[in-house]
């Protein structure tokens, strides 16, 4: 694995000990950044599920001003720091060990908001419509954010959720991405009352 592109174009990233994480291929890394920008002038990214922090990296490379990575997996978040200090992006980066829904709150309550996130659960848990709602539950999309969705080929995401709209999707074997639009204006759904689904480890 390695960085695509950008200021940090070409440095390696190291992967997560063992088999519990899935890394995004550079292959679809590199479609999914043709698709989504291929370059930022400044922004908020999340990187939630982070894993390697392969995606919020790559968007830091790429023009990201900042990104917030969390993981509830301690290997994992130590992962992400060894990278992000690899590509010298460590000061623009926060990292954080915590499951996603605790995440999500503590980032509320201090009135974050991103105009780009990386969802990448586990495929078992069928999560993806509860963390759609919640993220704008608590208001942490900035207008017109891009989220990203990362899951089983096997799964649709072809309906909106809320206000976010999926726009496109892009298949890789059993990989698939969704990108949702927010539209802000939009007559929201009612909150799904998305509970959390682990226990946390450390407040964001």
């Amino acid at each position: 694995m390695r960085v695509i592109s950008g200021s940090a174009k070409g440095r390696p990233l190291k992967a997560v000990p063992g088999m519990g994480t899935r890394p995004t291929t550079d292959k679809v890394k590199e479609a999914l950044f043709s698709m989504i920008g291929p370059y930022f002038d400044g922004g908020a990214a999340l990187d939630l599920f982070a894993g390697t922090g392969g995606l919020g990296i790559e968007a830091l490379s790429r023009g990201m001003e900042r990104a917030v990575f969390v993981d509830s997996d301690a290997r994992s978040v130590d992962v992400v720091r060894r990278n992000l200090e690899a590509t010298r992006l460590a000061e623009r980066a926060e990292v954080y060990r915590n499951d996603a829904f605790r995440a999500l709150k503590a980032l509320a309550k201090r009135n974050a908001a991103f105009e780009l996130v990386f969802l990448d659960p586990p495929y078992r848990l069928k999560i993806i419509a509860d963390l759609l709602t919640e993220l704008q539950t608590l208001q942490l999309l900035k207008p017109e954010a891009t989220v990203v969705v990362e899951h089983d080929a096997g799964d649709v995401h072809d309906l909106p959720v809320g206000r976010l709209v999926p726009r496109k999707r892009a298949d890789y074997g059993e990989t698939s991405i969704t990108l949702f639009h927010y539209e802000y204006e939009r007559e929201p759904l009612p909150s799904s009352g998305a509970e959390d689904k682990e226990r946390g480890h450390e407040s964001v």
